[in-house]
């Protein structure tokens, strides 16, 4: 039976997050409350857990999830041909609501899914999220919500959505960015926005001169 806990209670959010963890380390699945809406999450280098994060939402493997970060530098270890262009986003806009797809590091052992040798990456800028991915490492994560619906704004429309899918639904209130992340591909030539969200091309193309719209 899934579970719902309010990571805003001090007195019980090490615990929470310490559990949280630990049915990450199983393979499970999780809601959390990013900056911008929540999200469904699994172990990125769980095989098992991202398939199951595709199956709750109702999704191939055509369509393969972002990957959630901890601090900036762990990018350095999860992409391949870090550019400086990639660096100077992330000093501008980490953490926030900016995606980066990057050209994936070859050697590691994980499946997001058909991916084509890329990753897509992301430093949320909320507290609750972040002192998660620091007990857990890099998380696979999708808007929580089923394929097609629109993302979760609250625990309860994602708990309405996906069910018993998901072990541990962690209630931050109301998500605040209403909104899914701008993504940016910077595998791309030209980089290229492939996403709209909060971060607008005139604030991106002052660090990627080369950078086209290719959503507006």
């Amino acid at each position: 039976m899934p579970r719902t806990f309010d990571v805003r209670n001090e007195e019980v959010r090490d615990l929470v997050l310490d559990e949280c963890a630990r049915v990450i380390g199983g393979g499970g699945l999780l809601v959390i409350p990013t900056d911008t809406v929540y999200g469904i999450a699994a172990d990125a280098f769980s095989k098992q857990g991202v398939q199951k994060l595709l199956a709750a939402k109702g999704r191939g493997r055509d369509m393969p999830p972002p990957v959630l970060v901890g601090r900036p530098e762990t990018l350095l270890g999860i992409a391949d041909a870090v550019s400086e262009q990639i660096l100077t986003l992330t000093k501008r806009f980490w953490p926030g609501p900016l995606t980066i797809i990057c050209s994936a590091q070859p050697f590691l052992d994980w499946d997001l899914g058909d991916t084509h040798g890329t990753v897509a990456v992301r430093m949320p800028a909320d507290e609750h999220a972040l002192a998660l991915l620091e007990r857990t490492g890099p998380l696979a994560v999708s808007s929580a919500n089923t394929s097609g619906a629109p993302a979760a704004q609250t625990v309860g429309e994602a708990r309405e959505m996906l069910g018993e899918a998901v072990e541990i639904y962690l209630d931050g209130g109301p998500a605040l960015g209403g909104s899914a992340s701008t993504i940016v591909d910077m595998t791309a030539v030209p980089p290229r926005i492939v996403r709209s969200g909060p971060i607008g091309y005139a604030e991106l193309v002052a660090v990627v001169d080369d950078l086209v719209d290719a959503v507006g």
